[in-house]
């Protein structure tokens, strides 16, 4: 479904990323963790196609992304919400983007926007919303458009620690209806626990994938607090400690 094939990425004569590889099929989603500032959003960038890499590509149904495109949401860590847009427009707004006519995708954001709880601030604007309320909203606006791939930059970093647990919640039961492929970039292991099928640990300088681990207990929104969750989460930290 998706395959990143040795990507590189320099910015002058620097290098961020090298020889980043792995596979998505399909109904899997990946957590991608790493030390702060090691190239896992300008992963996601290279992945949807908003920045080139200098080496290597990015295959999604075994054609080559080459740019951005309609069928890849991106749900970014500061919700990228339009302030002047009510909560509907702004669902619908990828819709019209992809000239779904106006009836047809308000319904379809009305619809996403009541699976996610949140229909009754439809008529609201983004600045009277909390963290929580807009974060929903974002995360309606990706999953309106019915990708063929998501991908979530430390998506709910900017909440309290009890929204961000129960938003993690609220993603694992609409991807559980959806079985969308997903990539997740996050800081948080318990979140990577939590949200990827499978968790790739990118480390050193330039960052490398040092790591990758099957996640059996994905799924259960309990697992970080169970033994597997512990003794996953325990695998995870030694691996980043001995790459730091």
């Amino acid at each position: 479904m998706l395959r990143a094939e040795a990507l590189e990425k320099r910015f002058g004569a620097e290098a961020v990323l090298n020889n980043v590889s792995f596979s998505l099929g399909e109904e899997e989603t990946i957590a991608v963790v790493g030390p702060s500032g090691c190239g896992k959003t300008t992963l996601l960038y290279m992945l949807c196609g908003l920045s080139a890499p200098s080496a290597g590509q990015v295959l999604l149904d075994g054609k080559p992304v080459n740019g951005p495109r309609s069928d890849i949401s991106i749900i970014l860590q500061d919700y990228g919400l339009l302030p002047w847009k009510t909560v509907l427009d702004n669902v619908a707004l990828g819709l019209k983007v992809q000239g779904v006519g106006r009836r047809k995708r308000l319904q379809r954001a009305e619809a996403v926007l009541d699976e996610l709880g949140i229909a009754a601030k439809a008529g609201d604007y983004p600045g009277t919303l909390s963290g929580g309320q807009q974060q929903r909203v974002a995360i309606a606006r990706a999953f309106v458009t019915r990708p063929r791939l998501m991908l979530l930059d430390e998506p709910f970093s900017s909440l309290d620690a009890m929204t961000r647990e129960k938003m993690q919640g609220i993603m694992l039961n609409v991807w559980s209806r959806r079985r969308v492929p997903s990539v997740l970039v996050t800081h948080s292991l318990e979140e990577a626990v939590t949200l990827g099928r499978k968790i790739l640990v990118l480390g050193g300088s330039p960052a490398t994938p040092v790591a990758c681990f099957d996640n059996p207990g994905f799924g259960d929104p309990d697992l970080k607090t169970t033994d597997a969750g512990f003794a996953m989460l325990r695998d995870i930290r030694k691996t980043l400690e001995e790459r730091w």
